[in-house]
């Protein structure tokens, strides 16, 4: 049962991350603007994202513009997209891989070959939290170059948005729950007395005086 705890739980952990990825792919705030003129107030904030750029000002009011074309894009930008989207696909697979080889489904059979598909299971999920990291790590590093960069206006630089952060919280999730399916499955591999119990009881039988047989089938 213990092993099984630990699958339940990596997934868990798995699905959370795959929505935080998901959130951090289609919010607008992977830069923010940078306040460094303390002697004007600024009126508005602008925020761009991996689909849109954002401007939002001080009454509260937002206007967003949607990339249209995608060559005259940066080549940070076009490789994040890709690799954001890479990464939620794999994770899509990585669910479907763990669920068919979870202890708590009968999508294969108990036995070494279940083990082994829900620990591809926990890889891909380790996997995608990694490929999650690099666009998000890139483009951290785009604007904390940018904003130290005394070539670089005052007017132009960023700070790190908050889909980074929850970019960042979701690659963990991601690969700490690959990690745990990945300990229950070879903890279910080695020892299959801590796999998920699963009992068959056979149905009871009327008796010649019409009552049902106290005997259970195990």
């Amino acid at each position: 049962m213990g092993s099984a705890a630990l699958e339940i739980l990596g997934l868990v952990l798995c699905l959370v991350g795959w929505v935080g990825l998901i959130l951090a792919c289609g919010l607008p705030m992977w830069q923010v603007t940078a306040f460094l003129d303390h002697n004007i107030v600024t009126a508005q904030t602008t925020w761009k994202g991996l689909w849109m750029s954002c401007v939002v000002q001080s009454t509260g009011h937002m206007q967003c513009k949607v990339y249209e074309s995608v060559l005259a894009l940066s080549t940070e930008v076009q490789a994040a997209r890709a690799l954001t989207v890479s990464a939620v696909l794999l994770a899509l697979v990585a669910l479907f891989v763990s669920l068919a080889g979870a202890q708590c489904t009968t999508c294969v059979a108990p036995g070494p070959a279940k083990a082994r598909v829900a620990l591809t299971g926990g890889v891909l999920y380790a996997l995608c939290g990694l490929l999650a990291l690099v666009p998000l790590c890139w483009f951290a590093n785009i604007v904390v170059r940018e904003f130290y960069d005394p070539a670089v206006p005052v007017s132009q630089k960023h700070e790190l948005g908050a889909a980074l952060y929850i970019g960042w919280a979701a690659s963990a999730l991601l690969m700490c729950g690959g990690g745990l399916v990945c300990c229950g499955a070879w903890v279910c591999a080695g020892r299959p007395d801590l796999s998920f119990p699963v009992k068959y009881s056979a149905p009871r039988r009327p008796t010649a005086s019409g009552d049902y047989d106290k005997k259970n089938y195990v």
